[in-house]
Order: structure tokens, then sequence, then C-alpha cells
């Protein structure tokens, strides 16, 4: 074997050259590696003594794609375009062998191969979309050149990969390996050698991008404008695949990498990759070691079978852990079960599981309406509506029946998780679990970490999350914790706005447009305008009030800020609201006047980073990213603006600042920046810099 890099490696098998890459863990195509290949090809084209080349991996899986670390830093010699060029014009097939996964950078090289063959439980993808990006190496140009523009359109430009079976129906390798993946390529080289197989340049094939529709391009792209709104990556995506029908392959590969280099310089993309660590840095707690000790959580208990409760109950038992839950009356717990029940019946319908699956999930559920049965669980989740003396009187009995080293915690969304935890003789095993709703779809959980809580209780609830699926961020106990407490922020602007002149379709266009999933009052109306609304209490004091002693609560009477068809979420205008807004905003002192799209965006969004940067400063949040991972989850802020702490980045701390300045000035104290803000300004810093 002849070491050719520190990465690569080439080793002959009889007339097969193995070009062995092991750059652990995930064999990334950095320089290393990319030099190795080349200088292999090389290598192996100048020795007689060699017919054929195996391009396999060690370790866990085939090259996983582009070494992300490279990414920002000045290129190094030779660029993986260069290299499978190389892999393109050697004159000796070239069989990629693949196990694990064969994405981005990866799969390109295995395209640029002449051969492909793979285990079964082999992945292959180009996931560039999803960092803001498209393949880069020729991915766009090859992969439609060998299984045709309509099956590449949807593996380049959603990321989304497919398994060796479907690989090997449409065509992307040749054959799939059973036993031993070295041998089993060795011996398709072999074969291939003693059959005379034509090479196979994918390069120079066009009988699939021959007499291609141009409405196939039409057609995708209506899908993409419902499914990926506002994201640039995607139509550049489609664009290059039309270069690859459409042009010769050489000028094919320019467009493409034209096309790539204008994504790499974009905000997008920066936002997108930043995410991409952003998510993954979120588990890691400075003062929490990666080997601290975990409670084993081998069965939950859950008080509550409403939305909340029952989402809960359903994200457990999905992960196999059984949920023994917890109701006050029969007919609630029989309710509770029966949307559960129903929600899985209808995940079945649509083939996402089985009847057998829906009956084992529901068999991990024991009903109960005695708080007793809890004696024996690992962890009880209280998910009971929002009244503190009704969980703290939970807690007190919680603390009686549960087994010592039990976590008991708590669903809140708002309330004192410290106060809570005070009534128990066990604060330290008490801890907020924060579930957004709807809890069995959303991914975001909120870990709230008491005064009181330990090491080992903070690390298993992290832990749990990760295998519930979720997205587990670390926050301080204060009102609202993180998200909700910054969310207030554009809730009170929003009302405002809207009283100062603003109609509410300005607003929800304004902000669908900056990118979120729908408008700040279409949201108000889909959750409920009487959601916390008592009738007994309420005496006109917001418009809320007064839409709601009207007895307009939203899209479910059909009536709110908007007015809905019936079976209908889409908003229609109503006048009544425009007049009842009007005659409110007089009765409480405004005077109308035009209220531009800027000043919204900056109303709706500067506060929220604002308040961000108080909580940083009170150190509720570990560091800035976290925020942006929380309203990227949590509340549908678009990820190619990376989150609101990024997004302050990008626009500029010192605009920030001066605007804050500005409407302090004009609107009140509401808007007194944090002196946080202040102080990095003043310093010439970013929140970027308290990564």
């Amino acid at each position: 074997m002849t070491a050719i890099t520190e990465a690569v490696s080439l080793e002959k098998e009889g007339e097969i050259g193995m070009l062995w890459i092991d750059n652990p863990p995930v064999n990334a195509l950095g320089y290393p590696v990319r030099k190795g290949m080349q200088d292999g090809i090389t290598m192996a084209m100048k020795d007689n003594g060699i017919k054929a080349v195996v391009v396999i991996c060690k370790g866990r899986t085939f090259c996983a794609g582009a070494d992300i670390r490279e990414f920002g830093k000045p290129p190094k010699e030779p660029h993986l375009p260069d290299v499978l060029t190389t892999f393109d014009q050697c004159t000796k097939p070239i069989i990629a062998a693949v196990h694990g996964t064969a994405f981005g950078g990866g799969l390109e090289t295995a395209l640029s191969s002449h051969f492909r063959v793979a285990v079964a439980s082999a992945q292959f993808g180009l996931p560039e979309v999803k960092l803001g990006l498209l393949p880069g190496a020729g991915g766009t140009q090859r992969l439609p050149r060998l299984i045709g523009p309509e099956k590449a359109l949807p593996m380049i430009a959603t990321g989304n990969p497919i398994g060796a079976a479907q690989a090997l129906k449409e065509g992307v390798i040749d054959e799939i390996i059973d036993g031993d993946l070295a041998k089993g390529a060795v011996a398709f080289a072999k074969k291939v050698l003693a059959e005379k197989r034509p090479m196979r340049k994918v390069s120079a094939l066009t009988d699939k991008i021959s007499g291609v529709k141009p409405e196939i391009f039409a057609n995708y792209r209506k899908e993409l404008n419902k499914s990926a709104r506002g994201f640039e990556a995607p139509e550049a995506c489609v664009k290059a695949v039309e270069a690859a029908v459409g042009k010769p392959f050489a000028e094919g590969l320019k467009y493409e990498r034209e096309l790539f280099t204008q994504l790499m310089m974009g905000s997008q993309s920066a936002a997108q990759r930043y995410y991409f660590f952003a998510e993954r840095e979120v588990a890691k707690i400075p003062d929490i070691p990666a080997d601290a000790p975990l409670i084993d959580i081998k069965k939950v208990g859950i008080i509550g079978a409403g939305t909340m409760g029952g989402g809960i109950t359903m994200n457990f038992v999905n992960a196999g852990i059984p949920v023994t839950l917890v109701e006050v009356k029969q007919e609630f717990l029989d309710r509770g079960l029966g949307v559960i029940k129903k929600n899985y019946d209808i995940t079945a319908s649509k083939g996402k599981m089985t009847a057998d699956d829906v009956t084992k999930r529901m068999g991990l559920i024991k009903g109960t309406t005695q708080m007793e049965d809890l004696k024996d669980v690992d962890l009880v989740i209280e998910a009971v509506f929002e009244n503190m003396d009704l969980k703290k009187e939970i807690f007190r009995k919680l603390d009686a029946i549960c087994k010592p080293g039990a976590i008991l915690a708590t669903n809140t969304s708002y309330l004192n998780v410290d106060e809570i935890a005070a009534q128990t003789k066990r604060p330290e095993y008490v801890v907020g679990l924060h579930f957004f709703s709807p809890a069995n779809v959303m991914r975001l959980l909120e870990v709230v970490r008491g005064a009181k809580t330990a090491i080992p209780v903070l690390a298993t609830a992290m832990a749990v999350a990760k295998k519930i699926k979720k997205i587990a961020v670390m926050v301080g106990v204060c009102f609202g914790f993180a998200g909700n407490r910054m969310f207030a922020q554009r809730k009170r602007e929003v009302d405002k706005l809207i009283l100062e002149g603003a109609s509410p379709a300005q607003v929800d266009k304004v902000i669908y447009d900056f990118g979120f999933p729908m408008g700040p009052v279409a949201l108000l109306d889909l959750i409920g305008i009487d959601l916390g609304w008592s009738k007994d209490n309420s005496k006109g004091r917001t418009m809320q009030e007064v839409l709601c002693e009207a007895g307009r609560f939203g899209i479910k009477n059909g009536k709110g800020y908007y007015n809905y068809a019936e079976g209908s979420r889409a908003p229609k205008p109503a006048p009544e609201v425009d007049a009842m807004i009007k005659e409110f905003a007089a009765k409480k002192g405004f005077k109308p006047r035009a209220i531009s799209d800027e000043e919204i965006i900056q109303r709706c969004i500067y506060p929220i980073i604002n308040e961000g940067a108080k909580i940083l400063e009170e150190k509720i949040a570990v560091r800035p990213s976290d925020l942006d991972v929380i309203w990227v989850n949590g509340y549908g802020w678009p990820v190619y603006r990376g989150g609101p702490m990024f997004y302050a980045d990008l626009v500029g701390l010192d605009k920030i600042l001066a605007v804050m300045k500005k409407f302090q000035a004009d609107l009140g104290d509401d808007f007194k920046p944090a002196p946080l803000l202040e102080k990095l300004v003043k310093e010439g810093k970013k929140f970027a810099s308290l990564n």
C-alpha cells in the first residue's frame, strides 16, 4: 500500500487499484483528500499493472461532502471540480464503492466515476441547497445526464436523499453489493474488465437530456414557490439543471460555478451555514461536562391529556418510551386518548406508519385518573393550563408520590420554575420543559434551568430531548423565558401599529414578505383571539377584548381580525373590523397616519433583537446563536435570515441602535436600547463575538 497523503493511499488488488480514503469522522473532502484523490488517479493511470480503480472509504461512510470548516477560508488547490475532471478524463474505468452516505461532493465524486456500486444501506444526496448553495463540482450537470432532469430536480433543489434501492432503480448506481463492499467492488471491477464494458463518462451522456420539454421546469418552479418561498438557492438549482439540458457540458459547468459563487457570497448562504453550526452548538453548555451522569428514563408520566399533554405523550411513545397519562376526569382522559389515536390513524392513512405501528404506540400509553399511578415513573411532565396555584398544588402532590430521583418537570410557557420547585423537597430535581405547540410537530424545546436544578437533571433533559427528536435550548428563569419574552415585543408593536394607522393586512404582508410563514395578525386569528380571554373580566381595554366581546374569536368561528369562509383558513377583508379599530383608536387618543413598510419591519423586528440583548446580558441564554435557534424552530423565523441576532449583525448594530434611539424619543421607553447593544456598538463588536 502506498500512502499518497495522510488521508489517501493506493493499494493493488491484482490488476485493480484500490484508492482508499481515510479522513475521519466522515471522510470530508478537505485538501488532503482532494490532493490524494487527484494524485492517486494520476499514479494509477501511469501504472501499467492497474487496469481499473476502485474508490472506497474506510470508517463509517463514503465521502459525506465538502469540509465546511474550509468555508470562508482561502481556497487551496486542487479544487474539487478539477479533481473530478481528472476522474472524468481517466482512461481506465473508475468504480465508486459506496457505504454510509454519498452526500454533496461525495455523490459528485461518485458521479464523476464511470461506475457506481453500493451496499444496500447506502444513501445518496446533494444537500447543498440546505446550506443556501448548490452542488458546485458538477452535480447539477452530471446527475440530469445520468437520470434525467425530472428525477434530478427534486434531489438537487430539495436536498433530500434517496436510498440504494431507489438509486439502483433510477440509474444512479449500477449494482447493490451484498456482503463485504471491498470484495464486491473488486469483483464488479473485474467483471467490467472481463466483459470489456464501455466506460460510461456521465459528462458525455445525452440520451436523458434530449427532447426535454421546457414545461418540466415551469411546473417545478410552481412547486418551489409553495415550498421554498423566499429562498434563492432552489431557483439557482433549477437554473443549473436547465443549463445541463440546454448547454454543452463545459459551458454548463462554468454556469454552475457562477451560480455557486453568487450564492456563496450572498447573505442567505451565510445565514444558513451559520445556522447549521448554531444548531450543533446549542447542546454545549459551558458548565455541563459531556460525560455528566445521566438519569435513566425508562418510563414517563404526563399530567394533562389536552392539546399539549397529548402532543408530549406522542413524542415519548414515538421513541418507544411508555407513558402514564393522567387526567382529573375519565371523560377528559378518553377525549385526549381519542385525539392521539386519531392523529396516528391520519398518519397511517397517509402511509407513513402501519396499523400495527398505531396499535403498538397506543399500547405504550396507560391512561389513569389517579396521580398515585406516577409513583414508579422516572420523569413526570406537568402540562396543565397556566395557573400558578394549580401548578404548585400538583408539584406538592408529585413530591409526595414520585420516587426519589425522579425528575419533576413543568411545561409552563411563562411562569417561574423556581417558585414551582420551592413547593417540593427536591428543587434540584425540578426543571422546566417548555414544549411548543403542537408538541408532536414542533421541534423546539426550551429546557428551563432552575436556580437549584442539578447538573445530572439538566444533562438528562438535554439527552431526552435528543431521544425524542427535539432541538433543546437551555434557558434560565424569567417571565416568558427566552422565546416568549422576545415574542412579546413583537406582539406589543403589532397591536400599536394597527391603532396608529397600519391595517392588519399591511402588517401581515410585510412580515410574510420578510419570510415568516404567516403574518402576526393572521397568526392570532389562527391561534384564537379568545386564548386567555375571560368574558367576566373583559372590559374593552384592548383591541382583542373588543373583538372577543363582539364574538370574533378567529378562524374557529369564521370571524376574527379577518372574515373566513366556512371550512377555509384564507383571510378575507373585514370592513366591520376596520371600523372597530378606527373607533377604538380614536377612543384611546391615536391619530391615524400612514406607516411605511420599513417602519413595520423595524418596529416588529428590532425590539426582538433588543430584548435578546437583555436576555444575553442577564445570562438567561448561553449565547446569541441559541436565541436564533429558538426563533427559527419556535417562531417561524426564516432560516435564510439566520435568526434575529444573526440578522442584527447583518443589518449593523450601529444602525439598529440609532433606530431604537429615534423610536425611544418618538414613541417612548419601550424602545430603550439594551446596555449590551450600546456596549457592542461602542466596542465595534457584533453579537457573533459572544458565540
